[in-house]
């Protein structure tokens, strides 16, 4: 197994996250989290940044490509979106950047809902890897991991994020 890495504060790439987007982001920017970590990450986000951000989240399992190759995950929510998308800036959260597959799915998704004058990528952790051409704008922290872990994204009663890295789960 591979060398386990220092992982950032979930806190502190947090707060570095709305530090960076703080002066860039539209202050009526919709925040749309992938569920679940994403979704976390969004509303904490809306709560951090200047503006009126309504947060939506986003469940991609349907539109993942793997689809028809692992089935649906048990854990599976409602895509909820309280705003219209048809002509809205949104920034997409998600916790953990790695493929990119993800955030495809999740922009496949949002356009069956409307389309969007832009679209803005956010995550707390890039950790490289991409199989994608799918860059964020905005970054918390950015570790490199090997391909046999994963980095995990957790939260406390208290809504304190955490970062914990786990062996990968098998394709």
């Amino acid at each position: 197994m591979a060398q386990l890495p220092m992982l950032p504060d979930a806190e502190a790439a947090l707060a570095e996250l709305a530090a960076r987007m703080a002066p860039a982001v539209a202050h009526d920017a919709a925040f749309v989290g992938i569920y679940s970590g994403g979704a976390w990450v969004a509303e904490r986000l809306a709560q951090m940044l200047p503006g009126d951000h309504p947060v939506g989240f986003i469940d991609v399992g349907f539109y993942r490509d793997d689809f028809k190759r692992s089935g649906l995950k048990a854990n599976t929510r409602r895509t909820e979106l309280p705003f219209d998308v048809e002509g809205a800036t949104i920034v997409l959260v998600d916790d953990v950047l790695y493929t990119g597959r993800s955030v495809r799915a999740a922009i496949n998704e949002l356009f069956d809902f409307g389309r969007p004058d832009a679209i803005e990528l956010a995550v707390l952790v890039d950790r490289g890897g991409r199989e994608l051409p799918i860059e964020p704008a905005y970054t918390g922290a950015r570790v490199a991991v090997a391909r046999d872990l994963s980095i995990v994204l957790s939260r406390d009663g208290a809504g304190r994020l955490a970062l914990a890295v786990e062996p990968a789960a098998a394709p």
